[in-house]
C-alpha cells in the first residue's frame, strides 16, 4: 500500500531548538552540578569546623548561606535540565515527522516511476519499459553471442467482446490474458502490453526454434482456455484466440524496431494462414 504525504501532519508548537544548543545546555547543567558538589563539600567541611569552634552560631549562619547558594544552583540545574528535555523531545518529534514525510515522498516517487513504465490496466510493462529491456537484451546478446526472440501476440476478434458485452468485460478479459501470459514465461523474460489487444514478449538467451514453438503452443492454449469474468455482478463466459508472430535476433533484425516489425509481419502471416503462429524467416 502506498503512503501519501499528509498535509495535516502535526507540527511542533514552536520550532525545535538546534540539537547543538540542547547539548550546550547539558554541559551547563553538568557544570552547575559539579559546582554544587564542590560547594556541598565545602559546607561539610565548615560544619565539621563549626562543631568544634568557639562560635558555632556564626559557623551555622555561614553554612546556611552556603546551603541556600547550593540550593539555588541545584534548582537552576534542574530548570535547565527540564528545558533540555523539552528541546530534545521537540527535536525527536520533528525528526520523526520528517522521516515519515521522507518515506512518503520516496513511496510516491517509486509509485510514479512504476506508473510511468507500466500499463495501468494490466500492470504489465509498457512500450517504454519494453524498449529499454530489449535494448539491454540486444547489448547482452551482441556481447555474449546469444540469440533473443520477440513474440508479437494479437487477440483474434477481440472487438466482438467489447461490442457484445461492453468495454468493462473487454478490460477484464485483457487482465485475464495478461495473467495467463505471465504464467507461461520465465522471470528473465518480459511481457508488455503493446496497445489495445496486442502484447509483446521478449525472450532472452534463446537456444533454438523448437523451444520457441513449445512456448508459443503453451501460450496459445492458455489464451484459448475458457475465460469467465464478472462485470456488474454478471458472469460472462468469453473465449478468445490469438495469432503469434516470432522474430529472432540476429537473422530477423539487428535493432529493436526491426525485430518488432518482423514479428508483427509474421503475426499477420499467421492470422491470414490460420497457422496460429509463424516465424519471420
Amino acid at each position: 500500500m502506498t503512503s501519501t504525504p499528509d498535509t495535516t501532519l502535526p507540527t511542533p508548537k514552536k520550532p525545535p531548538k538546534p540539537l547543538s544548543k540542547a547539548l550546550g545546555q547539558t554541559e551547563k547543567v553538568k557544570a552547575l552540578v559539579e559546582e554544587a558538589a564542590q560547594d556541598l563539600s565545602s559546607v561539610n567541611s565548615d560544619l565539621k569546623e563549626g562543631i568544634g569552634s568557639q562560635s558555632p552560631r556564626q559557623s551555622m549562619e555561614k553554612v546556611l548561606v552556603q546551603s541556600e547558594a547550593i540550593e539555588e544552583k541545584v534548582q537552576e540545574a534542574a530548570d535547565n535540565l527540564a528545558e533540555v528535555n523539552v528541546d530534545l523531545k521537540d527535536e525527536i518529534r520533528a525528526r520523526h515527522i520528517l522521516e515519515f514525510k521522507l518515506v512518503a515522498v520516496k513511496e510516491l516517487a517509486e509509485a510514479a516511476r512504476h506508473d510511468a513504465l507500466h500499463d495501468p490496466l494490466t500492470g504489465l510493462p509498457n512500450r517504454v519499459l519494453f524498449n529499454d529491456r530489449i535494448e539491454h537484451g540486444l547489448a547482452q546478446a551482441r556481447r555474449h553471442g546469444w540469440s533473443l526472440a520477440v513474440m508479437f501476440i494479437d487477440l483474434d476478434n477481440f472487438k466482438k467482446i467489447n461490442d457484445t458485452h461492453g468495454h468493462a468485460a473487454g478490460d477484464s478479459v485483457l487482465q485475464a490474458v495478461a495473467a495467463r501470459l505471465s504464467q507461461c514465461v520465465r522471470d528473465v523474460d518480459t511481457i508488455s502490453r503493446h496497445g489495445g489487444d496486442e502484447f509483446l514478449l521478449l525472450f532472452a538467451e534463446v537456444k533454438d526454434r523448437q523451444d520457441l514453438s513449445t512456448v508459443a503452443d503453451k501460450i496459445l492454449e492458455s489464451i484459448q482456455s475458457p475465460c469467465s469474468v464478472t462485470v456488474d455482478g454478471l458472469t460472462i463466459n468469453a473465449r478468445v484466440s490469438a495469432s503469434v508472430g516470432i522474430s529472432i535476433f540476429p537473422e530477423d533484425g539487428a535493432t529493436a524496431d526491426a525485430l518488432i516489425n518482423s514479428a508483427d509481419k509474421a503475426m499477420y502471416q499467421a492470422k491470414q494462414s490460420k497457422n496460429r503462429y509463424s516465424f519471420a524467416s
